[in-house]
């Protein structure tokens, strides 16, 4: 899946956050994943979702980002065909490209922060995604992310064009805060932006707030 990517934890409320987008149908289905408390992951490229999956199980069993990311790739006979960048708990970053993914490919790492992308217009579409994010610091966290890919997409993103995006918050739920994603679109981002004001309005932030954030007990059939 080409694609690029920004993974990020917020030092003043220790969110976690994922956004991406790319030319194909539904990237939020597959490419990005998280867990409060845990951290956040971005697989592309020829996407692997079990990345994901056993990444944060390896998070939460102690493992920082690099020795997930290494695990993962030692583990994965593909690897080369892989992109991958996570961040941990404490703000630790990890990346990589594997050498068979689309030029111009690409990842860079920043505090609490790490993009990539794959089949690119140009290189400083990475720079740009950085540059926004911590430009824009006194945004709240969604939407800081969102400015960030913006900036991006208006500094080349995905070379064949856009049609979807997703972006996802976690917080302190066993589930993710924020889950919203535009599967088809001729303007996958901006739709995006109306999508995230909606479940951040009023009616919807007061119903979200009354329900239940943790298991309070293992469930039975």
């Amino acid at each position: 899946m080409m694609t690029f990517s920004l993974v990020a934890r917020d030092p003043k409320t220790g969110m976690f956050g994922a956004i991406t987008a790319t030319a194909g149908p539904a990237v939020g289905a597959l490419v990005i994943h998280g867990h409060s408390h845990t951290g956040a992951i971005a697989t592309q490229a020829m996407t692997n979702p079990l990345y994901g999956i056993q990444g944060l199980a390896l998070l939460k069993r102690g493992f920082n980002a690099r020795q997930t990311l290494d695990k993962l790739l030692a583990d994965d006979p593909e690897r080369q065909r892989r992109q991958l960048i996570i961040v941990d708990k404490s703000g630790n970053t990890a990346h990589c490209n594997g050498i068979h993914c689309q030029e111009w490919v690409g990842s860079r790492i920043h505090d609490n922060l790490a993009v990539a992308g794959n089949f690119l217009g140009e290189p400083e579409t990475l720079d740009s995604l950085i540059e926004s994010f911590v430009l824009y610091q006194a945004l709240p966290f969604p939407q800081r992310m969102l400015a960030a890919m913006q900036a991006g997409a208006k500094q080349g993103g995905d070379r064949r064009g856009l049609r979807s995006a997703a972006l996802k918050v976690w917080n302190d739920r066993d589930y993710a805060d924020i889950d919203v994603r535009v599967d088809w679109s001729e303007r996958p981002l901006e739709a995006l932006e109306e999508v995230l004001s909606e479940v951040q309005g009023a009616s919807y932030a007061d119903f979200f707030e009354q329900l239940p954030r943790t298991h309070s007990s293992v469930w039975r059939p």
